[in-house]
């Protein structure tokens, strides 16, 4: 047995016994290309997530409602079992299993980044052809109950879906708010670090370097108070003007120095902040290693996580103002500029 086959043996036996479905045994089927980058955020809205294959995961629980507000995990279903990648090993999981539900169903089935050449609709039909023969009625447009079926490398995930993310990120391209300016993030990744950062229902999250005020929509879209502060008058008129337009008047927008914020010790629960990017640059009066200095410092001072983005590393500076650095990713947006995302904890 191959490495390979040992490992996703070992991961597989700390979920299923002898064949039996352990229970709150949920799958993940991830977005994009980068799986521990996907898995990372996952982990704010379920429990012992393992990346599994390309593009899936196993989570030992997950909160439903949180999961429709991930940027980089497209749905997530109640594991029925935990198989090889082909149509007969998802039958014979689906013909095996106990099933306490009734009503209609749909059977979804996806061959995960087009990797494995498992038909789909081959899939469907034999999954169906079980489902009815027990008798199930089929949907396709509004069942009571959807199976998912998800093929990568060399396994199949079944199981049957309990929540799905809300896919409306392309309704606030930067280029289409009322107040743009170039560099402004993609609400994908500008999600991803809300909700890394510790955004949600009763949450605090602060951007000191506002600029457009992309962090703070997403944030205030998976339901936290966002506070925003900017040097520049530009960029807190046009942030204003923008959270107006996604989250009406639940926000705060201030003028002020990211080095010396007009906010109190502990006020929040989460920084995000994408820092000025060039070797060269300066902001207002200060040089860009001391903005980003005195900006990690009164981060640490308001807040116990951030989320920090950069075109370079900033760790061991975020160390010295007493940051952990928990995580960093490596972001490639075009052959000029390489994010730098770095995930962080006060000690």
């Amino acid at each position: 047995m191959t490495k390979r086959k040992t490992e996703r043996r070992r991961r597989t036996d700390t979920l299923f016994r002898r064949g039996r479905r352990l229970r709150d045994v949920y799958g993940l089927e991830l977005a994009g290309t980068d799986d521990a980058y996907a898995a990372h955020e996952a982990r704010v809205a379920a429990t012992g997530v393992t990346v599994d294959a390309p593009g899936l995961a196993v989570a030992r629980g997950v909160d439903r409602e949180r999961i429709r507000g991930l940027a980089y995990t497209h749905r997530a279903a109640e594991l029925v079992g935990h198989g090889d990648a082909s149509v007969e090993s998802a039958r014979a999981l689906l013909s095996a299993a106990s099933i306490d539900r009734t009503g209609s169903v749909a059977v979804r089935a996806r061959d995960v980044r087009s990797a494995t050449g498992v038909s789909t609709r081959e899939a469907e039909i034999e999954l169906g052809s079980v489902l009815t023969d027990r008798g199930f009625s089929v949907d396709l447009d509004d069942p009571d109950h959807v199976l998912c079926a998800w093929f990568s490398g060399e396994t199949c995930l079944l199981g049957w879906q309990v929540a799905e993310s809300v896919r409306d990120f392309s309704t606030r391209q930067p280029t289409d708010r009322p107040f743009f300016q170039p560099g402004s993030m993609d609400p994908l990744d500008a999600r991803w670090a809300a909700n890394v950062a510790g955004g949600g229902n009763e949450r605090r999250i602060v951007d000191p370097m506002c600029g457009t005020g992309g962090f703070l929509i997403e944030a205030g879209l998976v339901g936290s108070e966002v506070v925003g502060v900017d040097a520049q008058w530009k960029m807190t008129r046009g942030a204003r003007e923008n959270l107006a337009a996604y989250l009406g008047g639940e926000y705060e927008i201030l003028r002020g120095d990211a080095t010396a914020l007009p906010l109190r010790d502990d006020c929040a629960d989460g920084v995000v902040v994408d820092v000025p990017y060039g070797r060269q640059s300066k902001v207002a009066t200060h040089s860009l290693s001391d903005l980003v200095s005195g900006a990690l410092d009164e981060a640490a001072r308001i807040a116990p996580r951030a989320v920090v983005v950069a075109d370079r590393s900033w760790a061991e500076a975020a160390e010295v103002a007493g940051w952990q650095v928990e995580e960093r990713f490596e972001r490639r947006v075009h052959g000029s500029l390489t994010r730098h995302v770095h995930v962080l904890y006060r000690s």
